[in-house]
């Protein structure tokens, strides 16, 4: 026959037990936040110093990154990139960027969707619109799979 004390036991531990995983779970996506706003933060300083090379360091470096602006989708990094430095040949015409009202939702263990607004303020005009990403966990590194800008 079982023991009582046994039962009690395993009816006080388990509680405990998933209390303790979920704990585990709550610190690895504010981990993944943390990681995720560490990368947008790094982008908004790579573009404010000029630098849209670094700034590009956030995307996923792969022919399958998505970016949706308003010309449509374009697919691939280098042609990101290659948008961005028509679209801001030079300094003043990139202006000071920000990010505000930075939303992260963790969808799983290597995926997030980050929501925000941006704004561009310069000489010529200030232009802001909003952002939709999609950050994939790849090779340990969060980056940006797929933006949608407006």
């Amino acid at each position: 026959m079982i023991n009582k004390s046994i039962i009690l036991f395993f009816f006080i531990q388990l509680p405990l037990i998933v209390l303790s995983q979920k704990d585990k779970s709550d610190s690895g996506e504010k981990n993944s936040e943390t990681l995720i706003r560490n990368v947008l933060s790094e982008q908004v300083n790579a573009w404010n110093n000029g630098d849209l090379q670094l700034y590009m360091s956030g995307y996923w470096k792969n022919d399958s990154l998505k970016f949706i602006g308003k010309n449509g989708i374009q697919y691939g990094w280098q042609k990101t990139l290659d948008g961005y430095k028509k679209s801001y040949p030079d300094k003043a015409a990139m202006g000071i960027l920000s990010f505000d009202e930075i939303t992260v939702d963790i969808i799983s263990s290597d995926a997030a969707y980050v929501i925000g607004k941006w704004a561009l303020k310069r000489d010529k005009g200030n232009i802001d619109g909003i952002f939709t990403l999609l950050f994939r966990k790849i090779n340990s590194n969060w980056v940006i799979v797929c933006d949608h800008t407006s």
